[in-house]
């Protein structure tokens, strides 16, 4: 009894329980970047064999906040892929998320993977913290996989559904979108590629997931008046998302119906709902295009994909149109948005850019005074691209895909659009 007693209390020192399997020697890999989203059931075994390998032989680290081990000899021997290691923390509170030896042993992993759960103990116990400041350093500055099932999934996006005040159906958020269940963090926690504007949610079988989802978008559209964007998976199905931008599908369609969603405020200029207040029915039509979204099969090749480098092109598909009228979710066929095409592309007599597509650098010749120069993602965010005094752009360090440049003078505003390759 003293025994059992002295442990518990060792572990509650802690804040934190340890399951190791495998190596204790921590190993430098040539492993890859990439972010794998499970759609909250078991998992599906053909994305997890993904995951590993782009470990490349290295260490994984399971991040949880209940249960225990279940992913220690799945991961390390299971699904025949060879790994180092696999420790799993099993994190009590913040203090546990923050210890010094958790911090090195996810700074040390090529591999770092969210189990499901509650999602608010991940944002009370990771956000603001050391802990987030580790696991953004391993994203962005390591490059290591990162991915997450269920609440570890709801947790990726740069937008996400904290659950703060409890779960929430399609009925309280359609009814009044500004319900004080309707809790969504912002770009303030993590910041991880190709989905650090994108508000991503599981159990996508289930239809209320779908309803409350859209509403999430549209209160990101209306706080920051921006378009918003959406990942969604089906229970047993993932996405897995390369250096490309390409987010390919897994699951077993046809057998069974395992799809992902890419949602996208419609790129029209008046993209924001029309009733979007307290209190009242959410309304977000357009002509019932509000809302594109590309659904695509989920296969155990993961064949099919979408292109997340520019919200546009797929592979697998199709389209479908979702909006909101007076709270009633409606969803119907729809087709590709063609977001480039609503930006206004013509040649302005007195400015030339060029090259494009381009890989290094964008030049501008100009005749006339450029009051300002500024560069857009596909995602509408702007991009801090210094002018140099030859009217050049260093653009290197940019990803591949589709960018806006707005050029202003005295008399008019251009936009062009402009391709990165690699």
């Amino acid at each position: 009894m003293f025994l059992c007693v002295m442990g518990f209390q060792m572990c509650l020192a802690q804040n934190y329980t340890e399951y190791q399997t495998g190596s204790t020697t921590d190993v430098t890999t040539n492993h890859e970047a990439g972010v794998c989203l499970m759609g909250g059931a078991s998992e599906q075994e053909d994305a997890m064999i993904w995951f590993l390998n782009k470990a490349d032989r290295g260490d994984v680290v399971v991040l949880r906040a209940s249960g225990s081990n279940g992913y220690n000899d799945y991961f390390y021997s299971e699904l025949g892929v060879t790994i180092n290691s696999v420790t799993t923390f099993v994190i009590d509170n913040e203090a546990g998320a923050i210890d010094p030896y958790v911090l090195q042993k996810v700074e040390n992993a090529e591999a770092i993977w969210f189990a499901g759960g509650d999602q608010y103990d991940y944002v009370n116990y990771f956000k603001d913290n050391a802990i987030e400041d580790a696991l953004n350093t391993f994203v962005n500055t390591k490059q290591g996989v990162i991915g997450g099932t269920s609440a570890g999934l709801a947790i990726l996006g740069g937008s996400y559904f904290s659950a703060q005040n409890g779960t929430l159906t399609n009925a309280v958020a359609l009814s009044n979108p500004y319900h004080p269940r309707v809790t969504i963090g912002n770009n303030d926690f993590l910041n991880i590629p190709y989905v650090n504007n994108v508000i991503t949610d599981s159990h996508y079988d289930d239809p209320d997931r779908r309803a409350r989802h859209s509403v999430m978008l549209a209160r990101i559209a209306t706080d920051n008046a921006t378009r918003s964007f959406g990942i969604a998976c089906n229970e047993y199905t993932a996405v897995c998302i390369g250096t490309d931008g390409k987010a390919y599908v897994y699951g077993e369609y046809p057998a069974y119906d395992e799809f992902a969603y890419f949602l996208q405020a419609n790129c029209t200029p008046d993209f924001e709902p029309e009733t979007c207040i307290a209190g009242t029915p959410l309304t977000w039509n357009k002509n019932e295009e509000a809302i594109k979204v590309y659904k695509v099969p989920g296969t155990e090749s993961g064949v099919n994909y979408f292109d997340l480098s520019d919200w546009e092109t797929g592979s697998g598909g199709e389209w479908r149109n979702w909006s909101i009228n007076n709270g009633s979710f409606i969803s119907t066929a729809g087709n590709n948005p063609q977001c480039t095409l609503s930006v206004p592309e013509f040649e302005v007599a007195n400015i030339s850019v060029f090259p494009n597509p381009f890989i290094d650098t964008i030049q501008i010749e100009s005749d006339v005074e450029l009051k300002s120069v500024q560069l857009i993602d596909i995602l509408g965010q702007d991009i801090p691209m210094p002018l140099q005094s030859d009217m050049s752009m260093d653009v290197s360090s940019l990803s591949s895909g589709v960018y806006f440049l707005k050029l202003k003078t005295n008399s008019e505003t251009q936009v062009l659009r402009l391709v990165k390759k690699k």
